[in-house]
């Protein structure tokens, strides 16, 4: 566990101040997307009225009721950030769907709960894209969550998000709780996991491209690399997010997304890495893999109507830093 004190420092990101002093718990920080936020309050400053208690699952079991109730007995936040979740790629979830509900409710079930026991002010959980619809029309958007069941490769996972969002709203409706949620979509970055059996795309083509070159073998790609996705990049969303904790005070969902022209290819993606990474060697698509959904473009209309200004790290850019960071830190890298 990390605590970064109050500082005199603004972010550059604080949109709106706070009026009282703010004890912000993020779960879940170990992974990706909470190295992020601790880069950019890192960078930034966070505002002179917060303290961020960065956690992990060595701080406590968020699956168990009591390690949770305590965590938050020991903290008394009055904001949360919840990030911990069971996650994996594509062959993860067919793989282990019942796991992926299970524990994903139970943890989103103790955080929640102990959000309003505690008082919490705000809380803001991170969803993901997968939860929309399989069949449906584009682009998804907020009001689309619950149209239909999602790809059936994944459907504990997103079932145990989508009901993150029915919790959000009956425990608004009920308690007047400001409880809400981000939907990202494909996140990528430094400090990623990049275990390729059960990751996600970009870390797992990053380590397999690594090893390609190393091994002076072919860089083979799982399915045709026709599938087309939006990446953010991880210290954007970290920011988004910041700013979501904040400014966005309402229950209702909200998709943080680059916008839906800036949607690509898996195989160009591949190509980008093989470029990053200087292979030079050759990039062979194994088309025995299954692709997975075609595709899950998201307009990020509320957003850009919030803040229309934001500007995404451009998808090169993003690659090369994060090609960058898994080769000079291959030995601890997870992987």
């Amino acid at each position: 566990m990390l605590t970064l004190p109050e500082t005199d420092c603004k972010s550059a990101f604080s949109f709106s101040s706070f009026k009282m002093a703010k004890r912000i718990l993020v779960t879940g920080a170990d992974g990706m997307v909470g190295h992020g936020i601790r880069i950019v309050v890192d960078k930034e400053g966070a505002s002179s009225d917060e303290t961020w208690i960065f956690t992990d699952f060595h701080d406590a079991d968020l699956r168990d009721m009591a390690a949770t109730r305590a965590l938050f007995e020991t903290h008394r936040p009055t904001h949360v950030i919840h990030l911990a979740a069971r996650v994996g790629g594509l062959f993860e979830n067919l793989a282990h769907n019942v796991e992926f509900w299970h524990e994903n409710m139970s943890i989103n079930q103790n955080v929640i709960q102990c959000s309003h026991e505690f008082g919490v002010t705000k809380l803001v959980s991170c969803l993901s894209t997968c939860i929309f619809p399989d069949q449906t029309t584009y682009p998804i958007d907020e009001t689309m969550i619950h149209n239909g069941p999602p790809h059936f490769s994944n459907q504990g996972y997103a079932y145990s998000k989508r009901m993150v969002d029915v919790m959000n709203r009956i425990y608004h409706k009920q308690h007047g709780s400001l409880f809400t949620s981000v939907i990202p979509t494909n996140i990528f970055g430094v400090h990623d996991n990049y275990y390729i059996q059960g990751g996600h795309v970009i870390p797992g083509l990053i380590h397999k491209c690594y090893l390609a070159k190393r091994d002076n073998t072919d860089f083979v790609i799982w399915g045709d690399g026709s599938p087309l996705r939006q990446f953010i990049y991880s210290e954007d969303l970290a920011r988004l997010m910041i700013w979501v904790l904040r400014s966005y005070d309402d229950p209702e969902p909200i998709i943080l997304s680059v916008d839906e022209q800036d949607e690509v290819s898996i195989g160009d993606v591949a190509r980008m890495v093989a470029e990053a990474m200087h292979f030079q060697g050759k990039v062979v698509f194994d088309t025995s893999k299954a692709n997975g959904q075609f595709k899950k473009t998201a307009s990020n209309g509320k957003l850009r109507r919030l803040l229309p200004e934001f500007q995404f790290t451009p998808l090169r850019e993003g690659i090369q830093r994060a090609c960058d960071w898994f080769s000079e830190n291959f030995e601890t890298a997870r992987k």
